[in-house]
């Protein structure tokens, strides 16, 4: 009857394949499918051996057999619920518009394999009877010896899927790591590779990442531009107060520009310096768009200085000839 019944579970599911059903009912079906045809027979053995009266050889034999297979399936199913958990995440990624990170995935469930078949190997041995405090014992100082030997790979592991967990960034981000700065084009298990501005990959182990100040500039809404204009110091009182709004009204006439100020900043060697401030909103929904959108800018401000008859500034010294 087990196997009938899982079959018709299984016609089912391929009914509902395709549908939009709730996560439960696919990881329910996933389990059901992930059923071995020897655990049912395991099952349907234990079910009649109640009924039997057997020697303690035959029944020792049994209940080992019966307990081995039951952790083995337990271990399958827990591999199929992490697979199914980790699917889920990569689905919740995708739909984010995040890039998923197959290799570090990869990892965890290899990780995650690893764990639960180690687990039901020693709850089937505790439930025969064994000890394995000694073993327990044991695995722990070889794993710390094996982490000892490897603790950069393990480091670099690691820090390859708290980068996937926590997303500090992702595939395509603009990054600046201390005076490296570059796109992101791919997160592997040990390192993460940039492609600087200057044209060269850089390579980063995933440790060093979560050691340095990493400034995600992808990230950034708008961006802000900062510099100074030099006003030469011959400049009339009338024309040096219009600087401001002359340049306002460059810096607007822009398209994809938001102003900030423009004050009189400091008294230089030779000219009257103004801070100038504005943003570029959406400055990387276009390779190069803030580039342009500072040419233009530049382009805009010497023409209304021009116009205005508003001189700029420029080294000059004065040699005085005494005859």
């Amino acid at each position: 009857m087990l196997p009938a019944i899982r079959l018709f579970v299984m016609a089912r599911a391929r009914q509902l394949a395709g549908r939009d059903t709730p996560p439960w009912i696919d990881l329910v079906l996933l389990l059901v499918r992930r059923t071995r045809r020897l655990f049912l027979i395991v099952v349907a053995l234990y079910a009649a051996e109640r009924f039997l009266s057997l020697s303690p050889r035959i029944e020792s034999v049994s209940t080992a057999l019966i307990v081995l297979t039951f952790w083995i399936q337990a271990a399958l199913w827990g591999v199929a619920a992490a697979e199914f958990a980790l699917k889920q995440r990569q689905e919740q990624m995708i739909a984010a518009g995040e890039t998923s990170q197959s290799g570090s995935m990869s990892v965890l469930l290899f990780v995650a394999r690893v764990a639960i078949f180690a687990l039901a190997v020693l709850l089937a041995l505790d439930n025969r009877g064994v000890n394995i405090t000694a073993l327990v014992a044991g695995l722990g100082i070889g794993g710390i010896a094996i982490a000892l030997a490897v603790q950069t790979v393990l480091g670099d592991l690691l820090a390859s899927l708290s980068i996937t967990l926590d997303k500090p960034f992702r595939v395509g981000d603009l990054l600046r790591v201390d005076d490296i700065e570059g796109s992101v084009e791919f997160i592997g298990v040990r390192s993460t590779r940039l492609r600087s501005v200057t044209g060269e990959q850089v390579i980063i182990a995933n440790a060093d990442f979560l050691k340095s100040r990493v400034r995600n500039l992808g990230r950034m809404p708008e961006r802000r531009m900062l510099f100074q204009l030099g006003v030469a110091y011959e400049t009339t009182p009338e024309k040096l107060a219009s600087v401001s709004s002359v340049v306002r009204r460059a810096i607007e006439s822009v398209e994809g520009t938001r102003f900030e100020y423009c004050a009189l900043h400091t008294f230089g060697e030779y000219a009257l310096n103004f801070e100038v401030v504005y943003f570029v909103p959406g400055w990387n929904a276009v390779p190069g768009h803030f580039v342009t959108v500072n040419d233009a800018v530049s382009r805009a401000i010497h023409a209304a200085f021009a116009a205005a008859g508003i001189p700029f500034a420029y080294p000059t010294r004065n040699v005085n000839v005494i005859q």
